[in-house]
């Protein structure tokens, strides 16, 4: 960045679907130097928009918006306005959120719990060109680099149109884990976790733990134990 950059406060806009959130948001920013809030969007489809029309230099950008979500709106910003940074700022900071925003080309990622000057840091950081991550976002990116355990092998085809994310799942319920010991072991939320649950439930007609395990046995998705399963 040259000097007359630097100087420069820079302009973001904010996406979040949540009125008192985004109003605080904007409200702590105006507090604070090097940044000038330009907009404010209530959804994902807004926040193009607003790019289109603002060309601000960031978006602080949630993920779980209606209409067009934070993932898609970031993928559409940086393919259409590549001038335009964006940094994820959201509740949810397990894999299945955090992964997803980076490749569609977010450059920073914090959770809600991070202070005002932190944030400001993150928009300084990709606007410099380095990326903005808080700390335990830079963790989870190390623990999953550093995983010396490869991705457990899915069927080419699996049964009932089970995704592999829910073979996996499927396959930890056979092996007796419950809900929290799942998400720890997949680093997600457990209401990820319910969530998967209650997709291969409805896909594969099972009703209960002990009818997955079953399952799970019964199309080759697991090994069962020495001796069988009765």
């Amino acid at each position: 960045m040259t000097e007359g950059a630097e100087a420069r406060p820079a302009r973001v806009v904010v996406a979040d679907d949540q009125t008192v959130v985004r109003e605080g948001i904007v409200m702590l920013l105006g507090l604070l130097p090097g940044v000038e809030v330009v907009g404010a969007a209530g959804d994902g489809e807004e926040a193009v928009e607003l790019v289109a029309q603002l060309a601000p230099d960031v978006v602080l950008m949630d993920l779980r918006m209606p209409r067009c979500d934070g993932v898609e709106a970031t993928r559409r910003i940086r393919a259409g306005y590549p001038g335009t940074q964006v940094v994820v700022l959201t509740t949810f900071g397990d894999d299945e959120s955090l992964f997803p925003a980076l490749k569609a080309g977010a450059r920073g990622y914090l959770t809600k719990d991070a202070g005002g000057d932190e944030i400001v840091r993150a928009v300084q950081s990709v606007l410099s060109g380095d990326a903005g991550l808080s700390p335990s976002v830079q963790r989870r990116l190390l623990e999953r680099l550093s995983d010396p355990e490869p991705p457990q092998p899915v069927p080419a085809e699996a049964p009932d149109g089970l995704t592999a994310r829910e073979v996996e799942v499927l396959a930890l319920i056979a092996e007796g884990l419950t809900n929290q010991e799942i998400a720890r072991e997949l680093h997600v939320s457990t209401a990820t976790v319910k969530t998967h649950i209650n997709n291969l439930f409805a896909k594969t007609g099972i009703k209960d733990r002990a009818q997955a395990v079953r399952y799970a046995y019964a199309k080759g998705l697991v090994r069962p134990p020495m001796g069988g399963i009765t």
